[in-house]
């Protein structure tokens, strides 16, 4: 009954109407092959090219989700990680008071639905495609309700497909995002359940095909890009792994940060993946500073392609440094961990070679390098941190980056806080060819309303008293998430990007958030000009919703979309 009970909860955004679940089987073109393919919504009728589409999780408010006094995480006293408290959960699982059990357990947050909303580029719904989630009829997938760093969409090299990465499980499950994966088990983690992660490709009918994977094991995998160009079928990921004590266990130092996967054409339940396959890694003793904790300066958020280089963002963490890096597949790029990439290079097409015997002390080999006029100061030295997320090139010698803010809560300042950010929104940087460095040109944040709250239907006002200090429910936004764009005819680029938001929620990732847009004049480097530049709201999450990815529709800029006039860029 789980999977009628996510349809009943699950309303697409904009339509009223139930639109019950369809199985499609079909044979995919373009160098993919045959596979069972799930469709959810009778309605939907495809992605058209040019159309924006945006991931979307719905919470299912059900208060026996959690009943108070459970302990948790799921099954601690099995694990040397052990529980949390004796008293067990505070909150039931009504929603939002729900996420209050974070402050008892660190692990919190249940699994959820996802949909793929299509949009015009100016914001009009289209229609709604949910992704499979009943595991006892089908291939399925859901993502946790409230990680607020998963669902990055991303087109594929030859822009027919998307992808995304999620769980392999139902939803309503606890601490997922936090479990184990089945063949990586860190016995200090205080989660013990074992689940696979997992990405979804998406071809423009709608039909979905899953890779499932043993990385990320204790934490969650959270972007991924198909490289389907030039005779490659390979995929990339980005993410995080582990949730328990130091040393950490081989196999989370191997299923941390960069992956390449083989995209699998077989049912879920046929796919025994091995060991995890690590494509880069990253140390900050290419720097000259003391070694972190083995495996944590890979914690990486954002991931995107350009010109045939793999580009990372990291921004969390006390580890490593909040920057963004390119992988090196020359081993020339980067001699002491800055650079920039070589004009040869080409995409990677198989993992790291690494030194077992080492692995434990040393970690993964550094093939990664932060990228020439970036931040390069480890997070433990730095005395102004950045928070990048989402990564889009305009051109050769531009690109944007996604600033999430620093996501504080600690007190009644908290609006007052996110207001005064000077790094958190949307900052635009150049590339120097003379000095071949990048250099910040300045941050868009006008129309963002930073640190300003507001209000949703249904969702509650005043404090929320559950907190050890109340603080107001209310939204505002922090920063920006993920990102995409495109470059338009007059010399602007428009950029719509997924807001984060701070709150007096017990959890910040479940706050219903909004995506926004801005338009940027491509040449300016001036601060004063770009300051009139006014970011918009584009859509609103409802309360028990979240938006988390942002790309265009499959096929967009593609040659046959240009031939057919269905790519309305």
């Amino acid at each position: 009954m789980t999977a009628n009970r996510s349809s009943t909860r699950v309303r697409l955004r904009w339509v009223a109407r139930r639109i019950p679940a369809v199985l499609v089987s079909v044979a995919v073109v373009g160098g993919l092959a045959a596979f069972a393919g799930h469709r959810s919504d009778e309605d939907f009728t495809g992605f058209r090219p040019g159309n924006l589409v945006v991931s979307r999780s719905v919470y299912d408010d059900r208060a026996a989700n959690v009943a108070i006094g459970t302990v948790l995480p799921p099954n601690c006293a099995t694990t040397s990680g052990g529980c949390s408290a004796p008293s067990g959960a505070p909150a039931d699982g009504t929603y939002p008071t729900v996420w209050n059990n974070n402050q008892y357990d660190g692990s919190f947050g249940l699994t959820s639905t996802i949909v793929l909303d299509q949009l015009t580029p100016a914001g009009r719904y289209v229609s709604s495609l949910e992704v499979p989630n009943a595991p006892a009829t089908r291939d399925h997938l859901v993502t946790s309700f409230s990680s607020k760093s998963e669902l990055a969409l991303n087109l594929s090299t030859d822009g027919r497909y998307l992808t995304f990465m999620g769980y392999v499980a139902s939803i309503d499950a606890i601490d997922l995002s936090n479990a184990n994966t089945p063949l990586v088990v860190d016995p200090t983690n205080p989660v013990g359940e074992t689940v696979y992660r997992a990405v979804a490709i998406v071809d423009p009918a709608g039909h979905f095909r899953f890779t499932k994977t043993n990385a990320y094991s204790g934490n969650n995998g959270r972007a991924a890009i198909l490289h389907n160009r030039d005779g490659a079928d390979v995929i990339y990921t980005a993410g995080n792994a582990g949730n328990g004590a130091n040393p950490q266990p081989t196999g989370i130092l191997l299923g941390a940060g960069t992956q390449i996967l083989t995209p699998s054409d077989r049912p879920e339940r046929e796919q025994t993946p091995g060991l995890p396959t690590p494509l880069a890694s990253f140390s900050i003793t290419l720097l000259g500073a003391k070694a972190d904790k083995v495996g944590k300066d890979d914690n990486f958020r954002g991931l995107t392609i350009f010109n045939n280089v793999l580009y990372y963002s990291k921004g969390s963490g006390g580890n490593g440094v909040n920057t963004v890096y390119f992988a090196d597949v020359t081993g020339k790029a980067c001699p002491k961990g800055v650079g920039v990439p070589s004009g040869a290079a080409t995409l990677p097409t198989s993992p790291l070679v690494y030194n077992s015997a080492t692995l434990a002390d040393s970690g993964l080999p550094s093939n990664m390098c932060i990228l020439a006029g970036f931040p390069s100061t480890p997070n433990n030295k730095a005395k102004v941190l950045a928070f990048p997320f989402g990564i889009w090139f305009a051109n050769a010698t531009t690109v944007y980056v996604a600033d999430e803010g620093d996501g504080y809560a600690g007190g009644t300042d908290l609006y007052s806080h996110a207001a005064a950010q000077t790094t958190a929104g949307l900052e635009k940087w150049v590339f120097n060819a003379a000095t071949q460095t990048w250099g910040l040109a300045y941050t868009l944040q006008t129309g963002l309303l930073l640190g300003v709250p507001y209000t949703i239907p249904g969702y509650p006002t005043g404090n929320n008293t559950g907190l050890k200090t109340p603080l107001p429910w209310a939204p505002a936004t922090d920063g920006l998430r993920n990102i995409t764009g495109r470059v338009n005819r007059d010399g602007t680029a428009t950029i719509w990007g997924i807001t984060s938001t701070i709150s007096g929620n017990g959890d910040q990732g479940a706050d219903p958030n909004r995506l926004v847009v801005v338009r940027d004049v491509l040449s300016n480097g001036d601060p004063s000009v770009a300051a009139g530049e006014e970011f918009h709201t584009v859509r609103t999450a409802r309360s028990r919703e979240v938006l988390r990815g942002v790309s265009l529709t499959p096929g967009t800029g593609t040659a046959e979309a240009r031939e057919r006039g269905t790519d309305n860029r």
